[in-house]
């Protein structure tokens, strides 16, 4: 869906929206949804702000209903925010106990509110990417699964995603399972969380910070596909590069991301004139657009940044975002794929051993010949038993102590 040029219309949407006036037309309706009231009402984070039927491509087809929701969160830095997300509730009666949950932490679409999955449509500039989860997440709303879905702070309403913090991830994550229970309380209260890229990467924050954010809900095991780490590798990586990369892309966002909420963190003393006179380019594209056309497409990423740019406040952020330090004390299933280039195999299995080293009772699958996109595909029948066997109470496995090798898998 095409934001910008209905920027005017939205506005105008939203005023009436906010004063109580029905909007001019159904679009009008939908993009001031995403618009918070000012000044934000007073709540506990994963209480309803509003919600909204929803039937674009973003609905699940097996759902008996889907809503576009919007609710209280709790930012990086511990700030009371508006997200929105989708709930699929199921068809048909619950069973004892209630809908089984799974909230799901989606990859990469772009750091600007017009890269929500939410506002996916047929010709939207990331249904193809977000097509294919769509098609996954529906199995499970098919199967009587409740099915969650962040679009994570900054994506929908307006702002900056705070790409690859965890913790705004994650909270976003599991205040939409509370705000489904407070629409639906048919909806239980058992949960499994599932995310591909950097929705691996949230997926992990999730299950580690879940059990104490949201102690109500009773979280199961997690899933992580080609979960996004090495996150200050890229950025180092890209002030050496010499040829284009549509890494640089990723890099934007991340010291766009971090220097939104963290002051010590000045982009004109990292990056040249020219890189931050075209940085608002990637605020008005998703990141299909971001990498592979325009100037960010073309660019030569280490004469983006300036010659010795200190990155020091930069890479500790970073630091604290890697999930190989996380305490994960739930089932896990990560899977990666031997031919992705994106999140390179062995960042993976350093991700994986040390998750192992702390503790996490870890199931690690190698997909021989997936790529970072047909990961999830490729591992959609072990996913669905694996997940099935959670909520069935049966014992996870683990092969922490025998781990198998994505970037040397011959071994």
């Amino acid at each position: 869906m095409l934001f910008i040029p209905l920027r005017i219309p939205f506005v105008a949407a939203a005023l009436l929206f906010c004063m109580g006036i029905p909007s001019q037309s159904p679009a009008q309706t939908m993009h001031a949804f995403y618009v918070p009231p000012t000044p934000l009402p007073a709540g506990e984070h994963g209480k309803v702000i509003r919600s909204l039927p929803l039937t674009d491509a973003a609905a699940l087809q097996s759902a008996a209903r889907n809503l576009l929701v919007m609710y209280h969160s709790t930012s990086e830095d511990g700030k009371d925010v508006a997200v929105t997300g989708t709930v699929a509730i199921p068809a048909g009666d619950p069973p004892a106990g209630g809908w089984p949950v799974t909230t799901w932490t989606h990859g990469t679409t772009g750091i600007a509110p017009l890269c929500a999955p939410s506002l996916d449509t047929a010709d939207g500039p990331e249904h193809q990417f977000l097509g294919m989860h769509e098609v996954v997440m529906d199995d499970y709303v098919k199967r009587g699964y409740v099915v969650v879905a962040t679009d994570y702070e900054g994506l929908g309403p307006p702002g900056l995603h705070p790409f690859l913090q965890g913790a705004s991830e994650a909270h976003g994550a599991l205040d939409i399972i509370r705000a489904a229970r407070e629409i639906d309380p048919r909806i239980g209260t058992r949960y499994v969380a599932i995310g591909h890229s950097q929705g691996g990467q949230a997926d992990l924050f999730t299950a580690a910070l879940g059990p104490a954010y949201v102690p109500e809900l009773t979280l199961l095991g997690n899933i992580a596909l080609a979960p996004a780490s090495h996150i200050a590798a890229t950025l180092q990586a890209m002030t050496r590069a010499s040829t284009p990369s549509y890494a640089l892309g990723y890099a934007m966002y991340v010291l766009e991301s971090f220097a939104s909420n963290h002051s010590n963190i000045e982009l004109n003393k990292i990056l040249t004139k020219q890189a931050l006179h075209h940085l608002p380019e990637t605020q008005h594209a998703c990141i299909t657009a971001t990498v592979s056309k325009g100037y960010w497409a073309t660019a030569i990423p280490k004469d983006q940044f300036l010659p010795g740019a200190d990155l020091a406040s930069v890479l500790k952020v970073a630091a604290e975002n890697e999930p190989n330090g996380l305490e994960i004390r739930v089932p896990t299933l990560v899977a990666q794929g031997t031919a992705d280039d994106t999140v390179m195999p062995s960042w993976t299995d350093d991700e994986v051993e040390s998750l192992c080293k702390n503790g996490t009772p870890l199931e690690y699958v190698v997909q021989r010949g997936a790529t970072h996109e047909t990961v999830l595909t490729s591992s959609t029948a072990q996913m669905k038993t694996w997940v099935d066997a959670r909520f069935a109470g049966k014992m996870a496995e683990s092969n922490c102590s025998a781990l198998p090798s994505a970037a040397t898998p011959e071994k």
